[in-house]
């Protein structure tokens, strides 16, 4: 598998290749790799929070990111210096192709930076789905380990510390406020109640152990030293709770509390200052094509009617007497999608899950010439976190693989864990989908580190959902109300991107894009609304799915088209994989390049172009 890989890696080779490169251009290719990964560098290191999930330890374990507006303009300043030096210090012509690519790329992610910056303070400080506090607390459960007495005081060194970051998190919310920028109403009950349980539990109140103290609690119980120093670390762990980590989170509850009362409606971002200009930026920045809202919509119109069909070719071979309306209502109350609403049916669902990542792995040879290291598990969300997160994600493993990648799957409402859609969501997060890629671009060692950590929502989603249709390609879905779960997860992010626009763009109520959910899904009641507040609090987001699952489709028709009984499978997702998370106009081109290559019409080196400029 790594020859076949290494093999596919020689496609992308400089236009005058007939042998091995030049050194001019082999040291100028491995500057910019280090000028490249110099950055990086620098940038995590001055991230404490990326440095954990990393899984690296430092002297700045202790701390938090600055979350500050002066901290963001001091960090873009920093980009555009960086960009500056790139486009001073090398001549992209004379570089090899993969050189070209981080070469374009990082000059895109630096003008979407610089473009999305305008809106800083349109982006909700807290909201119901983006889990703004949840991910603070999961950092310290899930990303700092305790190994050594230092490791637990850094643990409780970032207990006192939140205090500073919530203290930022409320001036940030009411400065918002002032300016007209206010979470939806619908957001602020959810908030309250995660922020409230956050800061809950012994030894803040007589309750049951409060999150992170029974996690450090956990840890230190498994460090080996004398019962003084754990007895001294619990101490200063409690009095870190009680005092600044508690003080944070009054001031940040007092502050929703309050602003609670002046959100009185649910509208999409139209309805923010410059809430066009700021919505066209989230769909530029979400789909990463050049494409209005206008067309985005057309196209979840016309995706919606075929899927339609397809489910109706589902509902004969099921024979199933009605219209389709009916077939949702019928798989909405079926009771064999479901999993019973106790804890007996949560470990069911945990287990029908990793059988499906075990059986679809022992296939992914055949479809796949690289299989990523690092290891998949399946977890339950943590309840003191299930209002704040989505029904379904991936975490990705540690920089050196050791903690694996993990699929989430929110288990609080039973009756909104459909199994026939949850076959498709857990290819999605897991195999062959978000753990192939993800974990698989961490591991390429080739790559300048930006581009082995990076991430473009359209690839990254639009990837995880090819993913769910290349499984029935890979011999899954046998029976026909499973295919129909697939098809209802593809017509789900279909509809997306009809009520995402129409939530921003075409000013719907919350009311209008439930309805539209309803009547052309059969996805549950909980989770048709989990969908529309989502969207509202993250517009743009959504588009990511299917506009980048029709980009991967179109490529790979390309492909099979050009190449006819010369397609090979594994070959092309090799292309799709092989240089990391990409905006969906270099994934064409980097497929123009390989079939140039393949056709021997072009040189491969020349068809790259740079990528378009962002808005700025």
């Amino acid at each position: 598998m790594r020859c076949m890989f290494l093999l596919l890696s020689l496609l992308f080779i400089p236009a005058a290749y007939s042998g091995p490169a030049s050194t001019d251009k082999q040291s100028a290719d491995q500057r910019l790799h280090r000028f490249l990964d110099e950055v990086f560098e620098r940038q995590v290191a001055a991230s404490p929070m990326w440095e954990s999930q990393l899984g690296r330890k430092t002297e700045r374990q202790g701390q938090w990111d600055d979350f500050s507006d002066t901290a963001a303009q001091r960090r873009l300043q920093s980009r555009q210096a960086d960009l500056a030096r790139m486009q001073q210090q090398f001549d992209r012509d004379q570089l090899g192709a993969q050189a070209r690519i981080s070469y374009d790329l990082f000059a895109y992610e630096t003008q979407r930076a610089v473009a999305n910056h305008a809106f800083r303070d349109h982006f909700y400080v807290v909201d119901q789905f983006n889990g703004q506090l949840s991910e603070l607390i999961t950092l310290l459960k899930n990303n700092h380990a305790i190994d050594t007495l230092q490791d637990a005081e850094d643990y409780i060194s970032r207990l006192r510390g939140l205090e500073t970051v919530l203290t930022e998190f409320t001036a940030q919310l009411n400065a918002r406020a002032a300016s007209g920028v206010l979470p939806p109403a619908f957001a602020f009950p959810d908030v309250i109640a995660d922020a409230t349980a956050m800061a809950s539990g012994a030894p803040i109140d007589d309750g049951k152990d409060n999150a992170v103290f029974a996690d450090f609690s956990a840890k230190l119980a498994r460090l080996e030293v004398p019962e003084s120093d754990k007895a001294r670390l619990l101490d200063a762990a409690a009095a870190a709770l009680k005092g600044p980590y508690q003080r944070g989170f009054t001031g940040l509850l007092d502050a929703l509390k309050r602003l609670q009362g002046r959100a009185r409606h649910n509208h999409g971002v139209w309805s923010l200052p410059r809430g066009e200009a700021f919505y066209a930026n989230r769909v530029a920045q979400h789909t990463t094509l050049g494409i209005s809202a206008d067309e985005v919509h057309r196209i979840g119109l016309a995706e919606i009617e075929r899927l339609h069909d397809a489910m109706g070719e589902i509902m004969l071979q099921v024979e199933f007497d009605g219209d389709l309306q009916a077939f949702f209502e019928f798989v909405r109350k079926d009771p064999n999608n479901y999993y019973a609403d106790s804890d007996a049916g949560r470990a069911a669902f945990l287990s029908d899950a990793r059988k499906l990542v075990a059986d679809i792995q022992q296939v992914a040879g055949r479809y796949f010439n690289r299989l990523p290291k690092a290891g998949l598990e399946v977890r339950r969300v943590e309840p003191w976190r299930e209002n704040s997160v989505s029904i379904a994600f991936y975490n990705s493993p540690s920089q050196d693989g050791q903690r694996p990648g993990i699929y989430y799957a929110n288990l609080a409402d039973m009756a909104s864990v459909q199994k026939y859609v949850f076959t498709a969501i857990t290819y999605h997060e897991s195999v062959p989908g978000h753990h192939f890629q993800i974990a698989l671009a961490q591991e390429m060692d080739d790559l300048p580190l930006f581009r082995r950590f990076g991430g473009h929502g359209a690839y990254v989603e639009g990837w995880a959902l090819y993913g769910e249709k290349l499984a029935k390609e890979m011999g899954f879905y046998a029976e026909p109300l499973h295919d129909f779960g697939r098809l209802q997860n593809e017509l789900w992010r279909a509809v997306r991107l009809v009520v995402d626009t129409g939530i921003h763009a075409k000013r719907w109520t919350r009311q209008q894009a439930i309805d539209y959910f309803r009547a052309n899904t059969p996805l549950s009641e909980g989770n048709i609304v989990t969908e529309v507040e989502r969207f509202f609090v993250n517009p743009g987001q959504a588009l990511s799915y299917k506009m980048g699952m029709n980009q991967i489709l179109a490529l790979r028709q390309r492909a099979q088209n050009a190449l006819g009984d010369d397609f090979d499978i594994r070959a092309f997702h090799d292309v799709m994989l092989g240089s990391g998370s990409v905006p969906l106009t270099m994934l064409e081109q980097l497929l123009d390049a390989y079939l140039a290559e393949q056709e021997n019409k072009l040189p491969t080196g020349n068809n790259i172009g740079a990528l378009p400029q962002a808005e700025l």
